[in-house]
């Protein structure tokens, strides 16, 4: 058994779309229309691991509550020197500025999605 995606709702496809292809890279896939939805498919690099965004018809004005029980999608990153340049350029921000995790080298950051999902950046540190 694998794991074939994740499912996030957003309040505006196109400007997720954009934030997950322009700032991670993610590549468009397809997209279905649903009978009270669009669901638009995305998938990493790799072709290992897809996300569905999922816009609803009647979304709530500012957005959906996120709720306690989620708490972030991590991504790989070769370098995330690189990354923060690209972040700026793009002009999103960082939720928590890259630092070292555990004094050997990994490092890790956050920003957040334009619905507010939390997205962890590791920089991992190959011996």
């Amino acid at each position: 058994m694998k794991l074939l995606h994740t499912m996030i709702r957003v309040k505006n496809a196109q400007e997720s779309i954009k934030f997950y292809t322009e700032l991670l890279n993610m590549k468009f896939d397809h997209q279905k229309r649903l009978d009270d939805c669009t669901l638009y498919f995305l998938n990493d690099e790799d072709g290992n691991v897809q996300l569905e965004l999922t816009e609803n018809d009647e979304t709530p004005e500012n957005g959906y509550n996120i709720g306690s029980g989620f708490g972030h999608l991590a991504f790989s990153v070769k370098s995330l020197d690189e990354f923060t340049k690209k972040l700026n350029d793009l002009g999103y921000e960082y939720l928590y500025e890259p630092f070292d995790l555990n004094g050997k080298g990994t490092k890790i950051a956050f920003v957040k999605d334009p619905d507010g999902y939390e997205i962890e950046l590791i920089e991992k540190v190959i011996w």
